[in-house]
């Protein structure tokens, strides 16, 4: 192998998916899939092991999430470069993304000569950010975030909990739970508990799994 390749390090905890990156990548002379891994953790052990020129990987993974795995590289390695490619859209998952450390993010369409191009201006030092990427990203922007302890509170509508068992789960009174859902629905702009729900999914705050 050429010494002057771009070394890919793949981290995605479906082998399919692990198999086809490889496959688009595989004919690319100028790079090589140096390992795979199937989750966060197993991920960091081999970033650890290799220190890949380029990592690719997913959000949603077991063990360690995606976002914890960015985080974890990024604070061992400040230098590393990571490339998230997500079926999550929501402009939440994005921004979290790119906060933790990511250079950018593609979504799982963007396969082939759209990925394989992002991957050279990476490894390039250049920060290349789609455009669809873009626009959720000012999206968010322009829109009221929801606090830590708000998007808990979400998170606890959507398994379907009332306030009093909210100021259960997280050991608050049942006032201060009422006070964050409305605190919630203000800022999602909407009317009730369903509204918000479907606004945290679309937005990236909450994953049905």
């Amino acid at each position: 192998m050429s010494h002057d390749r771009i070394r890919i390090l793949l981290i995605d905890d479906h082998p399919m998916i692990r198999v086809g990156l490889a496959a688009t990548i595989g004919p690319e002379p100028d790079m090589e899939v140096i390992a795979t891994a199937a989750n966060g953790a197993e991920g960091l052990e081999l970033f650890r092991q290799h220190q890949p020129d380029i990592t690719l990987m997913d959000l949603k993974m077991p063990v360690m999430s995606g976002v914890e795995t960015i985080s974890a590289i990024r604070q061992a390695f400040p230098s590393a470069k990571i490339i998230v490619l997500s079926t999550y859209q929501g402009d939440e998952d994005i921004y979290r993304a790119l906060e933790a450390g990511a250079v950018t993010y593609l979504l799982k369409d963007m396969l082939g000569e759209s990925m394989t191009k992002v991957i050279r201006d990476v490894a390039d030092g250049k920060r290349p950010i789609p455009s669809e990427v873009a626009q959720r990203l000012t999206h968010r922007m322009l829109q009221p975030t929801l606090t830590p302890r708000e998007i808990e509170v979400l998170r606890l509508i959507a398994r379907g909990l009332r306030n009093k068992e909210i100021a259960a789960d997280l050991r608050i009174s049942e006032e201060t739970a009422q006070g964050h859902v409305k605190s919630i629905l203000a800022k999602l702009s909407v009317h009730d508990r369903t509204e918000a729900v479907a606004v945290g999914i679309r937005r990236g705050f909450v994953h049905i799994e």
